[in-house]
């Protein structure tokens, strides 16, 4: 019986993807690792709150890590070549950095995002070479993204099924080994709790996984704003559940997705849009960051949290993330307007906030 054999090597095929993922790395090594800024506390509190700066990062936000592990993924893999049109669903932010790395590596690429986005982050992607495919129900984004990917003989990078999967929870620089490593020198280096909040969900299941790996005593809090999916499913146990969808961007999807791993999950608080603004704002005041919509809901849950080791008589620290800058809510969360349209008053949260600053009790109205 002869024997068969069946090459399919592509040799000039390997050497681009080679020198594309060499691209994608010394980009890695050009950025240098994130800020972990102390939130102002009274030291006689005995709980220290950290602030991971995510926004500093070439595209602004925490989706340049996640935009960078799923070029590398698809590389990888073989889905991504010389010349494949590359495509996303996304709310904005991924789609911002995932246009930085195709521009790296001169492919097209085309976000399919909700018609709400912001003006400022349809900008950014423009700005980055990317293409705006813009539709009015968020919940068609993901068949609308496969099937541009499918007619232009693409690739769909599908950040909601590869988010836990393409970034190494072991280590390898990921966001996890980063918070711990710039934490060692502090009075609680391992930190009681870790805040962050849910748009895919790789980075709760990256930090969740990672706390586990290390046998750390970390517990890991999932913010979710109103309107979104993810609290309900984890409070239910079912991956099914859906919702209309939230209003701040970034986080919170109107399903459970793929990427959200719930038993590394420890606790979830579900943030009213009105606290996430007004948190939002608060931290802009006390801590100079000038943050977005989605590190006010992180912030919410991270200070209810100081309140509780207080109360509880206990130290230790709390960390959360900066997502991203918040100069791209300037026609949003940033105005007064927009609020009042959307029926949000933050008033009651501002004065919880205030509360809480002037003698660390945590009283919601």
């Amino acid at each position: 019986m002869r024997e068969l054999s069946v090459d399919r090597c592509d040799a000039a095929g390997r050497a681009w993807v080679a020198a594309a993922i060499r691209r994608v790395e010394a980009d890695a090594n050009r950025s240098a690792d994130t800020h972990l800024h102390p939130f102002p506390l009274p030291r006689d509190w005995g709980v220290d709150l950290y602030l991971k700066d995510e926004s500093v990062h070439p595209t602004g936000s925490l989706k340049h890590r996640l935009a960078r592990s799923l070029f590398l993924y698809g590389l990888a893999s073989g889905w991504i070549g010389r010349g494949t049109t590359v495509v996303e669903a996304s709310s904005g932010s991924t789609a911002v950095s995932e246009a930085y790395f195709a521009q790296l590596l001169e492919l097209p690429f085309v976000a399919v995002m909700p018609a709400t986005t912001s003006p400022e982050k349809v900008a950014l992607i423009e700005f980055h070479g990317g293409r705006c495919h813009l539709v009015e129900d968020p919940c068609s984004v993901y068949e609308e993204a496969r099937r541009l990917a499918e007619d232009s003989g693409g690739h769909y990078l599908d950040q909601f099924t590869y988010a836990e999967r393409a970034t190494d929870w072991r280590g390898n620089n990921n966001i996890a080994e980063s918070i711990f490593e710039q934490l060692a020198l502090e009075p609680h280096p391992v930190p009681t709790w870790i805040v962050v909040g849910a748009g895919t969900g790789g980075t709760s299941a990256t930090i969740g996984r990672y706390v586990r790996y290390r046998c750390h005593d970390t517990r890991l809090c999932v913010v979710d704003p109103e309107g979104s999916a993810f609290f309900a499913g984890w409070v239910e146990h079912d991956p099914s559940r859906r919702a209309c969808g939230s209003r701040i961007e970034g986080i919170g999807r109107p399903r459970v997705e793929p990427s959200f791993i719930p038993t590394v999950v420890d606790r979830m608080v579900r943030v009213p849009d009105a606290a996430s603004v007004a948190a939002m704002r608060f931290t802009r005041e006390v801590s100079g960051l000038h943050v977005g919509g989605s590190t006010g809901t992180n912030m919410w849950a991270a200070l209810e949290l100081v309140a509780e080791l207080r109360a509880a008589g206990r130290s230790g620290s709390v960390v959360t993330l900066v997502c991203d800058g918040g100069e791209r809510y300037a026609r949003t969360y940033d105005d007064d307007g927009w609020l009042a349209e959307q029926g949000i008053d933050i008033a009651p949260a501002l004065a919880t906030l205030q509360r809480f600053r002037d003698g660390g009790a945590w009283e919601t109205a």
